[in-house]
């Protein structure tokens, strides 16, 4: 969505609503109207939490509607300390000092020193409180076991990348990275439940399948719809054809169908079609009967008398 644009299309709107979130709505009125501001001015504006905006905009940003800011590359922002002033502030600093403990406990190894200079990064250049770290580390351990398997642990880039993330969306206290934390496993969970009904089971999605799954939930198919678009495709297709399917709920999402109800009104499965049935007239069929009456009534001229 442009800020220049001053009208909600009627798409937009659609995947505001099927997405629930009335702060959504509301921050997304206020971009078209005034543009972008800092949390701090939306919240006394909006009368919000600056939590509530905080998720309300990386709902916008999910959907698609307001694009994520452009972030400087870790490699050429984070400062490069020398391992014995790394130390040295593992030492000093108490807080960081339970940093390095909380994540050589998650990970499972002592901490190289290119590790303890991204964690400090993390810590002093982009201001992520310990306390955040310490949540961010273990969300990323178990977001990795579920790519990855499980007892594998990530790597420490991986933990940079979306600390980085993290900080774009202004994830800067508890409250508002467990609030993000619940919200990525409300999508995990609704995932699981359109992979279910997709009858995929005991294996993960790959990277190909997810893109499919991640982009229907997007635009607001919730795992009930992503059930009928399946029966349909397997119906037409004798298996789960994911670019057939896709066509379909397209088809459905420009036609602003998303809920099964909507779409079984506006859109309901054709009837297989059967072998008609001869067509006989009534007429037809009495003077069948009348014929089949008579002969029955007619003496039988053989027998003697």
């Amino acid at each position: 969505m442009n800020e220049e644009k001053s009208i909600l299309s009627e798409k937009a709107a659609e995947q505001l609503i099927a997405a629930a979130d009335g702060n959504a709505a509301l921050l997304c009125i206020y971009y078209l109207r005034y543009g972008r501001k800092p949390l701090p001015e939306l919240a006394k504006i909006l009368r919000h939490s600056e939590e509530d905006l905080r998720l309300a905009d990386a709902t916008l940003r999910r959907l698609g509607l307001i694009e994520a800011p452009q972030m400087p590359l870790p490699d050429e922002t984070l400062p490069q300390l020398s391992a014995r002033d790394l130390k040295d502030v593992a030492v000093r600093d108490a807080a960081f000092q339970g940093v390095v403990a909380e994540a050589e406990k998650t990970m499972g190894r002592v901490l190289s020193d290119n590790d303890l200079r991204i964690l400090f990064g993390l810590y002093n250049h982009l201001g992520l409180p310990a306390d955040v770290i310490m949540l961010l580390l273990h969300h990323c351990v178990e977001e990795y076991e579920l790519r990855s398997g499980a007892g594998r642990r990530p790597p420490m880039r991986f933990i940079e990348k979306e600390g980085w993330r993290w900080a774009g969306l202004e994830i800067l206290n508890l409250d508002a990275a467990e609030a993000y934390v619940t919200r990525v496993a409300a999508r995990r969970e609704t995932a699981e439940r359109a992979k279910e009904a997709l009858g995929i089971r005991g294996r993960a999605l790959t990277q190909s399948e997810r893109k499919y799954v991640d982009r229907w939930l997007d635009l607001g198919f919730g795992p009930e719809a992503l059930a009928i678009a399946y029966d349909r495709t397997v119906l037409r297709t004798g298996k789960l054809t994911w670019g057939y399917m896709d066509s379909i709920l397209q088809s459905w999402d420009k036609k602003l169908l998303h809920s099964p109800e909507e779409i079984e009104a506006k859109d309901p499965a054709r009837q297989e079609k059967r072998a008609a049935p001869v067509n006989v007239s009534t007429s037809e069929k009495l003077d069948h009967m009348r014929k089949l009456v008579g002969h029955l009534n007619k003496p039988d001229h053989g027998e003697g008398a």
